[in-house]
């Protein structure tokens, strides 16, 4: 399973939106909250082995499937 695939895989488990796109703003929707994105930073970093320093935690890099993806790409030196 790709990274993409994946997280998107992960999120699904929090929000039932099934019209969800890749660059949709995940907190600007309203489904998601800050427990829903502690739970994420784990998930990277167990699924993905990468370790998400304090600089990471930009909300920015979180917003949307293709940040996010984005930053595990850079994690594990794909970028």
């Amino acid at each position: 399973m790709d990274i993409k695939t994946h997280i998107k895989s992960f999120v699904a488990k929090f929000i039932r939106d099934d019209e969800l796109d890749d660059d949709d703003d995940l907190f600007a929707t309203g489904l998601v909250t800050s427990l829903f994105a502690m739970h994420l930073v784990l998930f990277l970093e167990k699924e993905f082995n990468v370790k998400v320093d304090n600089k990471d935690l930009d909300l920015n890099n979180f917003r949307t499937i293709n940040a996010i993806v984005a930053l595990v790409e850079k994690k594990q030196g794909k970028v």
